[in-house]
C-alpha cells in the first residue's frame, strides 16, 4: 500500500519546516509528499525546494493564487498513488500518525476513508477557553475517545475523491465539510482511528479569532450551510432586538438595561453548557471553571458577532454582488 500525502500551503514559512520534518520522521514514512503552494509571498516555496534538493520525497506544485480546495485538488490529481493522506501546514503530527492511518486501512479492505483524531493545542488559558467554546467535544467510539472528522487527519482512496469531484475551489473555508459529507453520501465506508493524532493550533487572541470566524461565517453561507450555524444565532438576536425595540418604544426606556441583563444571562447559560459539555476533555476545579465562565462568555459573544457580520458580508458581497473580487482575491484578503 503506497500513500501520497497532499498538503496545501500559503505563506507558511514559520511552520513548514516543522511539518516537513514531522512527515519525514514518521514511523511509516509517506511514499511521496505533494505540496501545492497557493501563491505564497514569503519564503515558503524556497524552504520546500531546500528539502527537495536534499533528496526528500517532496514534489512542489506552484498553483498561483489558490484557495485550499484547489490546492488539495491539484495535489490529489498529480499524486502518484491510489491512497491519499491529507494534512495542513500549521498542524503538528504525532510520529505514528501515518502508520496508524495505514494500519487501520490495511486491517479491513472494505474501508475507503480513515479519519484520525485532532487535539487542539491548549497551551494558554485563552486557547483552552477557545477550545471549550467552539471545538466539538470528544466522543466515545468503540471505547476510545476521539474527536470529530478533520480533513487534516484523513486517509482515503483516490476513487472517493474522484467520485465526488474533489473539493470546492471557490470557498475559503467549509470546503472540507462539504467534501466529507459528499464522500459519506456517496456511500464510501469510513472509520475512525484515534491513534492517528494531530495537534491543531487555535487562534491566540480575541481579534484573530474574530477575523477568522468572519471568514468562516461568509463562506459557511456560500457553502449552503446557513442553517447549521448562522440561522440559530440570527433568530436569537432578532428576538433580543425585538424586545429591545419594544422596551424603548412602547414601555420605559429604562427597560433597556433589563434586556441587556437578560442577554448577559443567556451568555452565561451558554458558557456554562459549553464548560459542562467539555468537563471530561478539560477537567478543572470549581474556581477554575468560574474563571473560564467569563472568557467563554466573551468568546461566545465574539463568535455571534462574527456570524452576524459574516452574514452581512455575504449579503452585500455575494448575494447582491456589490464586490467584483473573485473568490480567490476575497480569500487572499482574509
Amino acid at each position: 500500500m503506497k500513500v501520497s500525502v497532499v498538503v496545501p500551503v500559503r505563506d507558511e514559512e514559520q511552520s513548514i519546516r516543522e511539518l516537513l520534518d514531522s512527515l519525514l520522521t514518521q514511523t511509516r514514512p509517506p511514499d511521496e509528499i505533494v505540496i501545492t503552494d497557493g501563491g505564497s509571498t514569503d519564503a515558503t516555496p524556497q524552504i520546500i525546494e531546500e528539502y527537495i534538493r536534499q533528496g526528500a520525497p517532496v514534489r512542489l506544485i506552484r498553483a498561483g493564487p489558490a484557495l485550499p480546495g484547489r490546492g488539495r485538488n491539484l495535489g490529489a490529481a498529480q499524486a502518484s498513488h491510489e491512497w491519499l493522506a491529507f494534512t495542513d501546514a500549521g498542524i503538528r503530527l504525532e510520529n505514528n500518525w501515518l502508520e496508524a492511518l495505514v494500519a487501520r486501512a490495511e486491517a479491513d479492505d472494505t474501508v475507503d476513508v480513515v479519519y484520525g483524531a485532532c487535539q487542539p493545542v491548549t497551551d494558554t488559558f485563552f486557547k483552552e477557553c477557545a477550545a471549550i467554546t467552539y471545538v466539538p467535544p470528544s466522543i466515545s467510539h468503540h471505547g476510545n475517545i476521539i474527536h470529530w472528522r478533520f480533513i487534516a487527519s484523513t486517509l482515503l482512496r483516490r476513487e472517493a475523491w474522484r467520485t465526488v469531484n474533489g473539493f470546492s475551489e471557490e470557498l475559503r473555508s467549509a470546503e472540507d465539510l462539504i467534501f466529507m459529507d459528499s464522500v459519506e453520501n456517496a456511500g464510501y465506508r469510513f472509520v475512525f482511528e484515534p491513534r492517528a493524532q494531530v495537534h491543531w493550533e487555535l487562534r491566540p487572541t480575541v481579534w484573530t479569532t474574530f477575523k477568522r470566524f468572519v471568514v468562516y461565517s461568509r463562506n459557511n453561507i456560500r457553502a449552503g450551510l446557513f442553517r447549521k450555524w448562522q440561522a440559530t444565532v440570527l433568530i436569537k438576536y432578532y428576538g433580543v432586538l425585538a424586545i429591545l425595540l419594544a422596551a424603548v418604544l412602547i414601555f420605559k426606556p429604562s427597560l433597556v438595561w433589563f434586556v441587556i441583563a437578560a442577554w448577559l444571562l443567556l451568555l452565561m447559560a451558554r458558557a456554562a453548557v459549553a464548560i459542562r459539555r467539555n468537563r471530561f476533555s478539560y477537567p478543572a476545579s470549581f474556581l477554575q471553571n468560574v474563571r473560564r465562565e467569563a472568557m467563554v462568555m466573551s468568546l461566545i459573544a465574539v463568535l455571534d458577532a462574527a456570524a452576524i457580520i459574516g452574514s452581512i458580508q455575504w449579503l452585500l458581497l455575494d448575494c447582491f454582488r456589490w464586490s467584483r473580487k473573485t473568490p480567490v482575491e476575497a480569500g487572499n484578503d482574509a
